[in-house]
């Protein structure tokens, strides 16, 4: 939650530096489908909050493909006037690493503001697979090779990539199904047409709930306080954690930090503290919205 309000009172910061700014909407691009991922569900619980402090609307605009290059894309080439934001993830990371050539660098068209949470992810198979463990999925999948699938947001999204280093540790085959974001991916698994996903902790929540998918593990070291009976992923060569980041553009005319520790640049940690915290948006520093971020994202340990 600290970093959550850091975030709000950096780009809240932005209008004390630049008196002129905002004087129209703000747009925040998320590069995955709307619905299941923690990218789109803290986009907008940020926004709603940014925008009340900045007094004007907060745009959340989702282009999901392509595991997350699509909207990326349109960030990094969007007009550099301070006014689209990126809520990012992993995968800003990771797809340098994938593909041999990207539409943008990541490194130099684009600035960090915050980190905004960390989550882990959960593993999950429809109630028709016969495994109620994780062994028994390993076993079940090794007796029966190249038969089960799993989905993902698309290739090189964290459950992508998480599902993939799974079948290396333990030895099996499946049958990877990316989609254009965790949602649609979602449906097919409720819908039978997936056998188990590796997928967010708020997106899956509900379908576990609602007796339509059957969580295996969670992929931290600690349990989740909203997934307290779900078992710890006990190999710790296994465990992911997905995070939710505030990206910028590094041609935007907005003042920029020159250093970059713990993920709050030293401008940002100067006026945080005072000016910038009495300029947060009131409902960020409220009880609540704590409460909502708790939530909708569980905190693993960093």
């Amino acid at each position: 939650m600290r970093t959550f309000l850091m975030f709000l009172a950096m780009l809240v910061s932005h209008a004390a530096l630049a008196q002129a700014w905002p004087n129209r909407p703000v747009r925040l691009l998320v590069p995955f489908a709307a619905g299941a991922g923690t990218n789109d569900i803290m986009a907008r619980l940020v926004g709603q909050h940014l925008g009340a402090g900045l007094g004007q609307p907060v745009v959340i605009e989702n282009r999901p493909g392509a595991g997350g290059i699509a909207g990326t894309d349109a960030a990094a080439k969007a007009a550099p006037d301070g006014y689209t934001f990126l809520m990012t993830n992993v995968s800003l990371v990771t797809s340098a690493y994938l593909y041999a050539r990207l539409p943008y660098d990541p490194q130099k068209d684009f600035i960090p503001v915050s980190l905004v949470a960390t989550a882990p992810l959960m593993l999950v198979v429809h109630p028709t697979v016969a495994a109620k463990s994780v062994p028994e999925l390993i076993a079940l999948a090794k007796a029966n090779p190249g038969r089960l699938t799993y989905g993902s947001g698309g290739v090189g999204s964290t459950p992508h990539l998480s599902g993939e280093l799974f079948k290396s540790l333990a030895g099996i085959d499946a049958v990877h199904v990316p989609y254009k974001g965790g949602a649609p991916a979602l449906n097919d698994l409720v819908g039978g047409q997936l056998s188990f996903m590796i997928e967010n902790v708020p997106g899956t929540m509900p379908f576990v709930k609602g007796g339509k998918l059957r969580a295996l593990a969670i992929t931290s070291a600690q349990r989740s306080p909203s997934t307290p009976r779900c078992r710890r992923w006990r190999k710790p060569a296994c465990r992911a954690t997905r995070w939710s980041a505030g990206t910028g553009s590094s041609r935007s005319p907005a003042r920029r930090p020159r250093s970059w520790r713990g993920c709050r640049p030293r401008w940002a940690r100067r006026c945080a503290c005072r000016k910038c915290a009495s300029a947060s948006p009131r409902s960020a520093r409220n009880p609540s919205a704590a409460r909502r971020t708790s939530s909708a994202t569980s905190s693993a340990p960093r």
